[in-house]
C-alpha cells in the first residue's frame, strides 16, 4: 500500500484514482464494505482505490470538548487499512488551514490536482470545506465540471453478515459504547477482529510474580482504546506470535496506589522476559468485575478461578 502523509511527498504521476474520504476510526465492517466497493470500482474502472482520511478527529479542531478517544492509534489505522488490501492511504492534517479551505479549492487542489480522482464515493451526510458548506449537491456539480463521478455509500447495498435485521447501524461510535461497557466479544462482532491495545511493557510491582502469575504491564500510554475495567480473557501478540492470557484493565482496587486504567497480561503456560518490548493485547471475552478482596487468600484463590475460565473461553486444556 502507497500511504501519503503529506500531500507535498505525493508523486506528481500519482492516479487517476478512485476515493473515499473519512475518519475510518477502527476500520469496523462497515468501513470494509465500503473499502470492498472502492476497490471493486477502481478495478473496473482501471484507478488506483485510495482512502483519504484525518490525523485527529475534525471535532478537535471544531469541539474540542465533545471530541470522542480514538478506537485506534494512526499507525495502527495504517496497518489495519493496509490489511484490507487499500491501494493507498493519503492522511490528512486536520488543521485550522483545512478547516477554512473553501469548498471549490478542497476539491480542485486535493482531489483533482493531486489525487486526480475520477471516482469519489462518500456517504449522503458528507460535508467538506469551510464551516461545512459543501455538500454532496455541490459536490456533484463540481464533479461534472472537473470531470469526475460521485457515487452515495447509501445507494450501494453494503450488507453485513454480522448485522441482523433491525440492529442499528455499524458504527465507530457503537464500538466505543460496547468497549466502555466491557463487551468485548460483541464489538469484535462488528470490528470483523478482536479489539487490540498496544503498548510498551515497564516493570511493575512485582506482586503477580510473587503470586506465581507474573504479568507483562503496559505503559499506560496505548496505542488504541481502553475496555473497561475488569478481568478478560485474551491474547498477546509479540513479534509475530499470538499466546494467550488472563488480562487485568484497572486499578487493582485490592492493593493500595495502583494507576488507574494499568493493564497487566498473564501469559498462559509460558514465562518470557518483555521488559521494554511491544505488545499489543487482543480482548476476547470479558470474565468479571473488579473486586476489592479482604485478603491475599481470596485474591489468590480468585485469580485460580480466573484462569480456569479463561482456558475455558480460549478452547485450552486446565493447568496439569
Amino acid at each position: 500500500m502507497q500511504y501519503y502523509d503529506d500531500l507535498a511527498d505525493m508523486a506528481q504521476g500519482f492516479g487517476p484514482s478512485a476515493v473515499t474520504i473519512g475518519k475510518f476510526d477502527g476500520v469496523h465492517v462497515g468501513h470494509r464494505a465500503v473499502i470492498a466497493h472502492l476497490e471493486q470500482s477502481a478495478r473496473q474502472q482501471g484507478l488506483v482505490s485510495t482512502v483519504v482520511t484525518f490525523d485527529r478527529h475534525p471535532l478537535s479542531v471544531i469541539d474540542p470538548v465533545k471530541t470522542p478517544p480514538a478506537l485506534t492509534s494512526i499507525a495502527q489505522r495504517r496497518e489495519l487499512l493496509e490489511d484490507v488490501g487499500v491501494d493507498a492511504t493519503v492522511l490528512l492534517r486536520f488543521d485550522h488551514d483545512l478547516q477554512s479551505k473553501e469548498p471549490e479549492d478542497f476539491v480542485s487542489e486535493i482531489l483533482v490536482d493531486t489525487l486526480h480522482a475520477r471516482y469519489v464515493f462518500v456517504g449522503s451526510d458528507f460535508r467538506f470545506g469551510h464551516r461545512g458548506a459543501g455538500d454532496v449537491t455541490l459536490l456533484r456539480s463540481l464533479g461534472e465540471r472537473l470531470g469526475f463521478t460521485v457515487e452515495l455509500i447509501d445507494d450501494v447495498d453494503l450488507v453485513d453478515d454480522v448485522r441482523p435485521a433491525g440492529e442499528r447501524r455499524v458504527s465507530s461510535t457503537w464500538i466505543r459504547e460496547l468497549l466502555g461497557d466491557g463487551r468485548v466479544a460483541e464489538a469484535a462482532r462488528l470490528l470483523g477482529r478482536e479489539h487490540a491495545v498496544r503498548s510498551v511493557v515497564v516493570h511493575g510491582n512485582q506482586r503477580g510474580r510473587a503470586m506465581g502469575y507474573p504479568t507483562a504491564n503496559l505503559d499506560p500510554h496505548c496505542e488504541g482504546f481502553v475496555p473497561a475495567d475488569g478481568v478478560y480473557a485474551a491474547r498477546v501478540l509479540h513479534d509475530g506470535t499470538l499466546y494467550p492470557a488472563a488480562v487485568s484493565v484497572g486499578n487493582n482496587p485490592t492493593f493500595d496506589g495502583v494507576p488507574e486504567k494499568q493493564i497487566e497480561a498473564h501469559l498462559l503456560d509460558v514465562d518470557i522476559d518483555l521488559y521494554g518490548e511491544t505488545i499489543a493485547v487482543l480482548f476476547v471475552s470479558y470474565v468479571r468485575g473488579m473486586v476489592k478482596f479482604s485478603s491475599m487468600d481470596e485474591l489468590a484463590a480468585q485469580m485460580q478461578q480466573d484462569d480456569l475460565d479463561i482456558r475455558l473461553l480460549l478452547g485450552l486444556p486446565a493447568p496439569v
